[in-house]
């Protein structure tokens, strides 16, 4: 064991901080973690004051690996835990894996004491089983979006960068963490203070919620033409009830020999090619990052006939549906293969990170 005493930065526990929890959820999106916990610790030096303190927590206080396999030694279990203001939950990688019972009776016990429950990333997930969603708007990341409104159809689901409602907070993953983290400072501490944390993350503004999550299709695509970026909009918002290509293109007063023409000039393939690949790369991720069952993987994404999808998935991928799946759930591709071995010290000594 190392005798080099932990570095404390710049963190400080006081009992007049407002104390946050994060629990790591395994493969958890590093970015998201990192990009919630820095402007707490600016917010503190830019106000010359301990206005935040955090702890990671783990199942049983080891370590976890984020999604970059990276691995985080954390401060505490939930049974030890200090007494929290806000606990987030840091989801990434195969959040819908994550069944602990324990996990969502820690939070329902912190909901019942009136604490602040946060999700970043695929976090929502966790909290959604544990029903500390319901009644509030929340979001996810753009990629987990369809699948989480299929498997909690009742909740108010947006597409935001983040939602703050009542006490839950939720952000799509990504940066999209620092501007939950920086609106909930402006909240609690006032707009300057958030606005001086802005400038040390250099970070020109800070955005809006509306903003959106992804690139317009004009950055995506690299294409400007107007109507073919409304067929590709239109094709993006419709992967479940597909859309002819007689309706695509009279949407936008084209023929069908015209829409041809577009695709081919700009994306190098047909219309109903470019669709059906869309569709199919739609199901990769339903298959690789959710428990839904192969047809109504299918079904949500336009196919109504088990055989026709696993052929088309096949034909794009190599792979069947099924198979895709077997390989996803391997335990030599679940986790790191290695895991490094470090000196820890003594949970006591360990400080906030």
């Amino acid at each position: 064991m190392s005798d080099e005493q932990p570095y404390v930065g710049e963190w400080a526990d006081d009992e007049n901080a407002h104390r946050i929890g994060f629990y790591l959820i395994p493969g958890f999106s590093m970015i998201a973690f990192v990009a919630a916990v820095e402007p707490l610790r600016l917010a503190n030096r830019v106000a010359g004051e301990i206005l935040y303190s955090w702890y990671t927590m783990s199942n049983k206080g080891e370590p976890v690996f984020a999604s970059n396999s990276i691995p985080i030694h954390v401060h505490t279990t939930v049974d030890e835990a200090p007494k929290f203001e806000t606990v987030f939950v840091c989801g990434g990688m195969d959040v819908h894996k994550h069944h602990r019972t324990d996990l969502f009776g820690f939070l329902r016990k912190q909901a019942a004491h009136g604490t602040g429950l946060g999700a970043l990333c695929t976090g929502a997930h966790v909290l959604a089983r544990a029903g500390l969603l319901n009644g509030h708007r929340c979001t996810i990341h753009w990629e987990n979006l369809p699948a989480f409104v299929e498997e909690f159809p009742d909740l108010e689901v947006t597409s935001e960068l983040y939602e703050i409602d009542r006490g839950r907070y939720s952000s799509a993953g990504g940066t999209a963490a620092a501007d939950l983290m920086l609106n909930f400072i402006a909240d609690q501490t006032g707009p300057e203070t958030a606005a001086l944390v802005a400038d040390e993350l250099i970070m020109h503004r800070i955005r809006e919620k509306s903003e959106g999550q992804r690139m317009d299709l004009r950055t995506r695509l690299g294409v400007t033409h107007p109507k073919l970026l409304a067929v590709v909009g239109q094709m993006e918002e419709n992967l479940e009830t597909t859309l002819s290509a007689v309706e695509l293109a009279a949407s936008v007063g084209l023929s069908t020999r015209q829409l041809e023409r577009l695709f081919h000039t700009y994306l190098k393939c047909p219309p109903t090619r470019y669709y059906l690949q869309l569709r199919l790369k739609r199901a990769r991720f339903l298959l690789r990052q959710t428990s839904l069952p192969v047809f109504d993987v299918a079904l949500a994404t336009g196919f109504v006939s088990a055989s026709h999808f696993s052929k088309c998935y096949r034909e794009l991928f190599s792979v069947t549906p099924s198979a895709e799946r077997r390989v996803i759930a391997s335990p030599i591709l679940a986790s790191p293969v290695i895991e490094p071995q470090f000196d820890v010290p003594d949970a006591e000594t360990i400080p906030p990170a």
